[in-house]
């Protein structure tokens, strides 16, 4: 009977005590708020829904196991205990009976089953679960090796140097196993290797004459180096302890970003468990635009040239609208904006002539604005091309003869006496 009564209480203690506990699920993080205000006011960890499957979580913890690093965040406290906190969180969630437990009965519910001898939870150290993502035994630098960075190119079109964007890609990188968690063991014990006794290396006798040895230390060949060995190889990476996989980022490019402009990404490149990953480097490269664009898309900025702040457009003129004038032109830029171009009747327009407009170049990038005396863009420069008909009626060309060599009697200027040069022998 008093187990009973014990039972009940139980069964309708355990909903309110999930009301009350932390949610290993969502996150509130506000990037104008002091990290540590962020933490005190808004416990949640993961920041995903509680339908995420699990590479969601896994890239959850990724990404916030790195920005609460207690190496990042030197001295602060409420960092670190974030970072354990977050561990705590991801175990609790990728294994799927402690989610089940944890969705049903939250945070008492998995104490109430690590009690009863279930998988321990909280228990397992937070720098080893960092390890096995990144290597690097669980820090950053702290006399790890570090492993090279990875450079990739990210080719993006030009609107989106001139408005700003967030790009999102995707690369195949070497990742750790996460089946074997990069022991490279199936069963996830690992021996020491008999032939060498954990060192990777073995010196070998060589005999060079008659009584004189020379020794050498050559790679272990039982273990390859490693200095450990597995019976029982995981399946996954065939106990190489790493596979290649694809993963998703995002970067940020900002306006006025400059064409080869690098952004690096901390701890993301190739993964080891012998080394700390080095950063992934992206690499941002102009694509150049196409008449076979999005048509929703595709405007008259999009095919600008750009060279550092300024923009370059070459606008065709037909004969009429250079000698004669009265013409406009709309140009949309990469925004949206319309820029007026125009001349008014009797303006002419020198063919090869460039008109500068001022402030309808690119952004001006945020670490060249003092350099920029206070301009926020560039400018545009307008380059005229006169195209010339290919031919003419009879009567049109008769018709702009007469009136032309009239003109030309009455007011038009002999070059060949205004160069000095000399005249030919029939004018003489």
């Amino acid at each position: 009977m008093l187990f009973s009564v014990h039972f009940l209480l139980l069964c309708f203690a355990l909903p309110l005590l999930v009301l009350c506990a932390e949610d290993y699920y969502k996150v509130r993080l506000h990037p104008s708020m002091p990290l540590s205000k962020q933490l005190t006011h808004n416990p949640q960890l993961l920041g995903v829904s509680r339908t995420a499957g699990e590479r969601e979580i896994k890239k959850a913890y990724r990404t916030l196991s790195k920005k609460y690093h207690p190496d990042k965040n030197p001295g602060d406290e409420t960092a670190k205990q974030k970072f354990v906190e977050t561990a705590e969180a991801y175990e609790a969630l990728s294994n799927p009976e402690t989610r089940k437990i944890y969705d049903q009965y939250g945070h008492e519910g998995l104490q109430q089953h690590k009690q009863q001898g279930g998988r321990q939870q909280g228990g397992h150290d937070p720098f080893d679960l960092f390890s096995r993502f990144f290597g690097g035994g669980g820090h950053f630098g702290g006399g790890q090796r570090r492993g090279p960075n990875l450079e990739v190119q990210l080719h993006v079109p030009l609107k989106d140097f001139y408005n700003g964007a967030d790009k999102t890609f995707e690369i195949e990188k070497q990742m750790i196993c996460d089946a074997c968690e990069g022991s490279g063991s199936a069963d996830g014990h690992v021996e020491t290797c008999s032939q060498c006794s954990g060192h990777g290396m073995v010196i070998q006798r060589h005999q060079i004459a008659p009584g004189m040895y020379q020794q050498v230390q050559m790679q272990c060949s039982k273990c390859n180096g490693k200095g450990k060995q597995v019976k029982r190889p995981c399946k996954t990476c065939g106990g190489s302890r790493v596979v290649r996989g694809k993963e998703t980022y995002t970067v940020t490019i900002e306006k006025g970003a400059p064409k080869g402009g690098r952004i690096a990404i901390d701890s993301e490149g190739e993964q080891s468990p012998d080394y700390e990953a080095g950063d992934l480097v992206v690499t941002l490269l102009e694509k150049e635009a196409a008449l076979w664009d999005d048509e929703k898309e595709r405007n008259d900025g999009n095919f600008m040239k750009r060279k550092g702040k300024d923009l370059f457009w070459r606008e065709v003129l037909s004969l009429r609208e250079a000698w004669m004038g009265d013409w406009s032109r709309n140009l949309t830029h990469m925004d949206g904006h319309v820029i007026q171009l125009s001349r008014k009747r009797g303006e002419v327009v020198q063919p090869g002539l460039v008109e500068i407009v001022k402030g309808e170049g690119m952004p001006i990038y945020h670490e060249h604005l003092d350099a920029a005396a206070g301009e926020e863009f560039g400018s545009l420069h307008v380059e005229y091309l006169v195209v010339l008909p290919d031919k003419m009626d009879k009567s049109m060309e008769k018709e702009f003869w007469d009136v032309w060599d009239k003109h030309r009697r009455k007011a038009a200027i002999d070059l060949e006496k205004e160069q000095g040069r000399p005249k030919r022998r029939d004018e003489l």
